[in-house]
């Protein structure tokens, strides 16, 4: 008898702990938002139509691109939670953009505080995905994830940490240009942060596997999706997401007021002085490491070639990816200065405030540094060594490529004679980006014309069998 209470008694202690687990595991109850009862009237008119769609919605992605003011709508969004639950809200940028997001605040009369440590008072909340660690999920009723995309550069752990942290959360609102940049199917970790469904199921529900096929671009495991499953996958999307690359993507809204100054692509390719492996002519690096030791040995005459194209420059942005890049374009351009990850939080924001404002001509680092939500309309002229990182390129251009630019923005890209298949892969991402945007645009305007379709004033004969 003894032993049959003892056994009861253990099953019971184990479906209490694996309703724990479940309970771990489920979700915010609250799935739905409210009507807005905050917009400030510096709002462009997409702008409100977007953040009052994000209120309503409660859990919602924004994809608009770099320099339709994200970090404004955010901010809105926020203050608006805030104020319907009386609970504060927190907003997570990349690294240095905490800074530029509390002025933002200020520039448009919404409070926002910094905090490192988990600390605050309340209100809105600005802190670094590096920080999260120190915050507690159940003092928040609202998460801002700024500049989403880049989540994935932190690794694994950390982007479980961000998925765990916002389980429970009844408002979310994810915020970035580049949602996709490899290829939509990561737009899984976007769906899976917001509670709409695992990145696996995702796949599992809309995609197929072709295992035996290889990408000739991207060298990997190739997905489709399944027979008549696309047009129902971006229908699914866009139930939580709104796309824009400009104003008119989201209906009667005037682009005018950003257009931006043309785009100057010029590439130039770099021939290496010395032989690689005893080949007489230079051959596509294929592999990563053909690509890395292609770098190596190219690394003076690159670094040199930037100095001739910033020479003439008023002010320069240049982007690397090695720390020997880095260094050796700090030391030989003049009036230039490195932000490195060595340096401290606050040494990278004052060395990104004194470029922004003009105070130093020449600002080297990486994209993984200052990639992000940075405004450097200042400056038109920007250097890059491609990668296979399209994110990386596209996000570091639009740094000073965006809204309130007035200069034609001069993109020179150093590349290396066996960098054929790098910038193949650029292209082809980019191709990926586009229709991921042209798809979604798509879906969400069908969407909109039926929400806004006109209802008949006609007097209508019901059917005798529904009298």
């Amino acid at each position: 008898m003894h032993g049959m209470l003892s056994r009861e008694r253990v099953l019971k202690e184990r479906l209490c702990d694996y309703d724990a687990f479940l309970a771990s595991k489920a979700q915010a109850t609250n799935v739905s938002g409210f009507d807005p009862v905050f917009m400030p009237p510096d709002l462009f008119d997409f702008q409100a139509s977007l953040v009052e769609w994000a209120v309503r919605k409660g859990r919602a992605a924004i994809f608009a691109d770099c320099g339709l003011g994200k970090t404004l709508m955010e901010l809105t969004w926020a203050e608006n939670v805030l104020r319907h639950t009386n609970k504060p809200v927190l907003i997570l940028t990349p690294l240095a953009v905490a800074a530029q997001t509390v002025r933002e605040g200020v520039k448009f009369g919404i409070e926002a505080k910094r905090s490192p440590d988990g600390k605050h008072g309340g209100g809105i909340v600005v802190s670094n995905y590096e920080r999260l660690h120190y915050f507690d999920p159940n003092d928040f009723a609202g998460v801002v994830c700024d500049e989403s995309g880049c989540i994935k550069h932190f690794g694994g752990a950390t982007q479980s940490a961000v998925t765990e942290f916002l389980r429970k959360m009844p408002y979310r609102l994810l915020a970035t240009a580049t949602p996709a940049p490899n290829d939509f199917i990561e737009l899984g970790t976007s769906a899976e942060a917001l509670g709409e469904i695992g990145r696996m199921d995702m796949l599992a529900t809309y995609f197929v596997n072709d295992e035996n096929s290889l990408h000739p671009i991207f060298w990997g495991a190739r997905w489709r999706f399944k027979a008549h499953a696309e047009p129902l996958f971006w229908r699914w999307l866009c139930s939580w997401a709104r796309a824009a690359r400009k104003p008119s993507d989201l209906g009667d809204f005037d682009d005018s007021r950003f257009a931006l100054p043309p785009l100057v692509m010029r590439e130039t390719v770099v021939a290496r002085r010395e032989a690689f492996n005893g080949q007489l002519f230079a051959l596509p690096a294929i592999g990563l490491d053909d690509q890395r030791e292609e770098r190596r040995m190219t690394l003076a005459e690159r670094c040199e070639m930037v100095v001739e194209k910033c020479a003439g420059s008023p002010s320069s942005l240049v982007w690397a990816s090695l720390n020997a890049e880095t260094d050796l374009l700090e030391k030989i351009i003049p009036g230039a200065k490195q932000v490195s990850g060595n340096d401290s939080d606050e040494e990278k924001e004052e060395t990104f405030r004194a470029f922004a404002e003009g105070e130093l001509r020449v600002l080297v680092t990486k994209s993984k540094i200052a990639g992000w939500g940075l405004n450097f309309q200042n400056c038109a002229h920007t250097t890059f060594f491609p990668s296979h990182s399209y994110e990386a390129y596209h996000q570091s251009i639009r740094r000073m490529w965006r809204f309130g630019q007035t200069k034609p923005v001069v993109v020179d890209i150093i590349a290396t004679e066996g960098e054929k298949n790098v910038m193949l892969n650029l292209q082809a991402k980019s191709e990926a980006a586009d229709k991921m945007y042209d798809a979604l645009i798509r879906e969400m305007n069908n969407e909109l014309k039926v929400s806004r379709s006109v209802a008949t004033t006609g007097k209508v004969e019901v059917p005798a069998w529904l009298s």
